[in-house]
């Protein structure tokens, strides 16, 4: 199983399950951005109690790993749990998103993007990708969340929501981070 499979299989489990997710992280910024490797998925998915066995049944041990427990306690906890397909070494993380007024808008805001051959997906908006990473850089200072952000400002440019993001930014204390990203970006274009 590749990446591209193990995308299709999450998608079409969330799908039949109705489960409200956005594709984020690494892939997302693939997406809308510059191609670099990653070996994982990330997905936000609201993913409620009642659904827990039905999502868990879909990713049957051995082929897979998805402890039920597991999912559960992060439903409970609104944290995260993963799925990991052992003969490849694929990896999604799965975010329980907590009840935040940033959540619910970019639950809101989610976009239907080819996400392989013969499919697609629906991501979280190039916008909220970039705030995403902005809080991920801000947390642990790495340098790829900066140069991701810079790939799909570069990739996207003028269809990128400034404003949105500023807004943002401004309500979720990452003013800063955001500066420095535009300062980096003008310099880029000098």
């Amino acid at each position: 199983m590749g990446p591209s499979e193990m995308l299709r299989k999450l998608t079409e489990v969330l799908e039949s399950l109705e489960i409200p997710y956005l594709i984020t992280g690494s892939t997302a910024t693939i997406a809308y951005g510059e191609p670099r490797f990653t070996n994982d998925v990330d997905v936000v998915a609201a993913l409620a109690e009642a659904k827990v066995d039905g999502f868990c049944a879909a990713f049957p041990a051995p082929e897979f790993y998805c402890h039920p427990d597991a999912v559960r306690r992060a439903v409970t906890d609104r944290s995260q749990f993963n799925i990991i397909h052992p003969a490849s070494g694929l990896k999604v993380d799965v975010m329980i998103p907590a009840e935040t007024p940033f959540n619910r808008s970019r639950l809101n805001r989610g976009v239907r993007i080819p996400a392989g051959p013969g499919f697609s997906a629906r991501f979280a908006s190039a916008e909220d990708v970039i705030i995403k990473k902005l809080e991920y850089y801000r947390e642990g200072g790495s340098e790829k969340h900066l140069r991701d952000i810079a790939g799909v400002l570069k990739v996207q440019a003028n269809r990128v929501d400034r404003e949105y993001i500023a807004d943002w930014v401004a309500k979720l204390g990452l003013t800063n981070e955001w500066q420095m990203v535009l300062a980096q970006e003008a310099k880029g274009a000098s």
